[in-house]
């Protein structure tokens, strides 16, 4: 199926200015106004590459303040910011005791980001090549082996492909008014992350920024070019033209010319793009869980045009086909 022109629009991504009923017709001050999408939801809540990287962290077992300052190498100011909007959005949960400084932890709701994590590092480890990546060794803990986690579709247990995907709206395919976030930021490149135990530091320098993810995300719609992403996205003409060309740049997106006369290219998802659907699957599937605030039902329905059922990946070991649950991998950095 050509990311170009067969992928299948989903009915719900299409502008055409109306809402559901019961849904917001105009954004509040400070806030944008957005087509519902369970993704959105889920990487406005944790799809920041410091929340992200704290995250990462915490599934570690570092779980003290000075813990993370060392493992992350952001500031006190940005790593605090992070620590609060976690533990407020119910992802950390802090724990103090005999006035010693506290220790954050998980709650069930960021353990389930436990498949996302999986898939990050099967993306990470496929496309970068370093020693220290080579090093790394998953092990399940159920079968014994050294493993690669994979997604498969829950009901033909076939491997999930986003070029496999037909999309139509949900129960809950209204409009969300998105809170325009002001945060304390840092300069620092997730590259630059001293932890050694961050494995997915490139998959966090390309995802975690809201308006890169959410072209991503558009893309597995089908949507090619400039002006299709630009009429979804509340965004500026100069930040949406700067995130293009940093997926192009990364080999997520290709481009080809489409008109000469002014000369305009269209987009397209390259297999480095494809084979991030996975990560994003289990992203709309944890939003769909915990992102739905007013219990309206998926943004989106997902059907699996292998089997022709609706679509749930479900995150396993290629070695002996069983789904991963949290905490029953065993990861070596030899």
């Amino acid at each position: 199926m050509n990311a170009l022109t067969d992928s299948p629009r989903c009915p719900a991504m299409k502008t055409n200015g109306s809402a559901a009923p019961g849904s917001p017709s105009t954004a509040e001050p400070n806030s944008l106004l957005t087509r519902a999408s369970s993704i959105t939801r889920a990487l406005d809540e944790v799809g920041d590459k410091w929340c992200l990287l704290v995250i990462q962290e915490v599934f570690w077992g570092i779980n003290t303040f000075s813990g993370m300052l060392e493992a992350t190498g952001v500031s006190r100011g940005v790593l605090s910011d992070r620590l609060k909007w976690l533990q407020g959005i119910g992802c950390l949960r802090k724990k103090t005791s005999g006035g010693r400084a506290g220790t954050y932890h998980l709650t069930r709701k960021s353990t389930e980001l436990y498949a996302s994590a999986m898939m990050a590092i099967a993306w990470e480890r496929k496309y970068f090549r370093t020693p220290a990546l080579d090093a790394v060794q998953l092990r399940h803990q159920r079968c014994g082996q050294v493993f690669t986690p994979e997604m498969r579709c829950r009901e033909c247990n076939e491997l999930v492909d986003g070029r496999d995907v037909r999309y139509t709206p949900g129960p809950g395919a209204t409009r969300d008014s998105r809170i325009k976030k002001v945060r304390r930021r840092s300069s620092l490149s997730a590259n630059k992350v001293p932890s050694q135990r961050s494995v997915y530091r490139n998959l966090v320098e390309i995802v975690g920024d809201r308006w890169t993810a959410n072209v991503i995300a558009l893309a597995f719609h089908g949507y090619a070019r400039f002006d299709e992403f630009n009429r979804e996205l509340p965004v500026a003409t100069n930040i949406l033209s700067g995130r293009l060309r940093f997926l192009e740049q990364h080999g997520v997106f290709g481009s080809r010319a489409y008109q000469q006369r002014p000369r305009r290219f269209e987009y397209y998802l390259t297999e480095k793009g494809w084979d991030l659907f996975p990560f994003f699957l289990t992203l709309l599937q944890w939003g769909d869980r915990w992102c739905d605030s007013d219990k309206r039902g998926a943004p989106m329905l997902l059907e699996h045009t292998h089997c022709n059922k609706p679509l749930f990946g479900v995150v396993v070991c290629d070695q002996c086909g069983e789904e991963l649950e949290p905490f029953s991998v065993t990861i070596s950095l030899e």
